[in-house]
């Protein structure tokens, strides 16, 4: 395992940049469990007209409707922005139409349960100083070939607040994450800015986005940001306050990561954030089944 092009410890470099980048996290072998389980998944998902649900971060509001909002404890599937024509027919086939699934399968499929509680993960989880945390959300990212949609720079305190503060995120790379195809791009310090904005249930239904600050800026190399193009088997940790993006996939290669999010069960979770898990208890890195 790799932390970068220093020797800091990780919990140092992580806290100074705000991500941390760790390759050969985990073998060959779990990301295709993984992603052969997603690809299952999938093939078995039938879509109708109240599950044909397009995954959007450049319009926030549009990704309001109520199979969105009901996701927090199941597992649901959105398509990518692209996959349909001016007609509403699909584009192209439905395992390359997926953009995600989510947002608790890390806790209602055996296959994902057991990668999120692995004990190397709970053991950096220590070391990072967050091995408290309650695993809150989850999510398989296609990024498909040709179509895969770009996520605008944004940070995820944005869309999981507590307070105080206190989400991180675990990208795991499932294949290859390159220029072509969609890396992450991350802006290092960049979680030193105050919450810019917040995503959150409306009163009348839907979702809304409250501004609360000066925005961040919105990417590229000119403003600061990095791209990190890393290998499968990398597993990449987010700040909550640190802005990151990633542009479309016009390539012909995929880029599937699995990705999950944890909060201190601690921390004040507000009843209006868009994601609520109801009767579904919270669990922790070590809470294995």
């Amino acid at each position: 395992m790799t932390t970068g092009p220093t020797d800091a410890a990780p919990r140092e470099r992580f806290e100074a940049d705000g991500y941390l980048v760790l390759e050969d996290f985990f073998p060959s072998d779990e990301a295709a469990t993984l992603i052969a389980r997603a690809d299952e998944l999938v093939a078995a998902f039938k879509p109708d007209e109240v599950t044909r649900s397009i995954f959007s971060t450049n319009e926030q509001t549009r990704t309001s409707d109520d199979y969105f909002l009901a996701s927090g404890d199941r597992i649901s599937f959105f398509f990518e922005p692209e996959a349909f024509d001016s007609n509403g027919n699909l584009q192209v086939p439905l395992d390359r139409a997926i953009n995600k699934f989510g947002h608790a399968q890390h806790d209602l499929e055996p296959v994902f349960d057991d990668f999120s509680r692995h004990q190397r993960l709970a053991d950096l989880a220590g070391r990072l100083g967050v091995g408290g945390h309650a695993l809150v959300q989850s999510m398989l990212i296609f990024k498909q070939p040709g179509i895969g949609g770009e996520v605008s720079s944004h940070t995820d305190h944005t869309f999981l607040w507590t307070e105080p503060r206190s989400v991180v995120g675990f990208w795991f790379a499932l294949e290859d994450a390159t220029l072509d195809n969609g890396c992450l791009w991350a802006l290092p310090g960049g979680h030193r800015r105050k919450p810019a904005r917040r995503f959150r249930r409306a009163p009348g239904g839907g979702t809304t986005m409250e501004v609360l600050g000066d925005e961040p800026p919105a990417g590229g190399a000119e403003a600061g940001f990095v791209p990190l193009e890393v290998r499968s088997g990398t597993l990449i940790v987010l700040d909550g306050l640190l802005p990151h993006y990633s542009l479309a996939n016009r390539s012909q290669r995929r880029r599937a990561a699995y990705t999950l999010h944890a909060i201190d069960p601690t921390a004040h979770y507000p009843s209006d954030n868009w994601l609520q898990r109801n009767d579904l208890p919270l669990r922790g890195f070590r809470d294995r089944r």
